[in-house]
């Protein structure tokens, strides 16, 4: 895992990016093994991501 994203860091992503970054991040999560680091950092990201995608989607409910 590369690091963990924050809101800040996606804010200027577009929604096609999003979701190619949260299924790269699903990737690492299957690659980490269990109680690991990484495992916790790719949870963590997957969270925000869901819920920055969420959010866009909710706003422009077109996309």
């Amino acid at each position: 895992m590369r690091k963990v994203f924050t809101q800040a860091a996606l804010q200027g992503k577009s929604l096609p990016e999003l979701r190619a970054l949260f299924a790269s991040v699903q990737q690492d999560l299957v690659r980490s093994d269990a109680g690991s680091q990484e495992r916790s950092d790719a949870l963590a990201s997957l969270e925000t991501i869901s819920r920055t995608i969420a959010t866009r989607i909710s706003a422009d409910p077109r996309l």
